[in-house]
């Protein structure tokens, strides 16, 4: 529960720079993630920003927005393996993509109106693989990385809330209708 109304709420989803969500088992579990790609000389160069509403994460994409409602997103990936392999496809193309050897992930976050002034935020992901072989290569690496990415997902959240709270209430004398 986010004691903001939905559109402060769902501004701060949209405005989230997702390198300020930070606490020690974050950073820990990226530094993990990361460490194949820097033993073999493929470290992507650090961009300075991450905000979702740019989605300028290499592999993903903007799948859909609801205004003060709902954000989603997702990737094409091999994420699986040591140093992610990301394949582009259109947002268009991402529900039907069904080419062997890869998963796909789907996220949202939603915003409903809970109570006078406050939102229900939730954050869902969901991953789905296009072939058998890929779904045992999955599940190995998703028994690993489970824990981390609920603490992910529920760091994420947090850090929204915040954002969001930490936001002065709407004026009503400057809403519609006002002089």
């Amino acid at each position: 529960v986010v004691e903001a109304d939905p559109g402060t709420t769902f501004t701060a989803v949209r405005k989230l720079d997702l390198f300020t969500v930070r606490t020690p088992l974050l950073t820990l579990s990226f530094w993990i993630r990361g460490l194949p790609a820097r033993l073999t000389g493929r470290s992507p160069v650090p961009l300075p920003r991450l905000v979702l509403e740019d989605m300028a994460l290499p592999g993903w994409l903007v799948l859909g927005v609801q205004p003060d409602r709902e954000f989603a997103f997702g990737a094409v990936g091999r994420f699986w393996q040591p140093v992610i392999e990301w394949h582009p496809v259109a947002p268009e193309e991402f529900p039907s993509f069904a080419e062997s050897g890869w998963g796909k992930i789907a996220a949202n976050l939603s915003v409903r109106p809970y109570g006078e002034s406050a939102s229900l935020l939730s954050y869902e992901c969901r991953t789905s693989t296009t072939d058998p072989g890929s779904r045992r290569r999955f599940l190995r690496y998703w028994w690993f990385i489970r824990p981390f990415v609920a603490h992910i997902l529920r760091a994420t959240l947090q850090q929204i809330k915040d954002d969001a709270e930490a936001c002065p209430p709407p004026n009503p004398a400057h809403g519609p209708g006002s002089r």
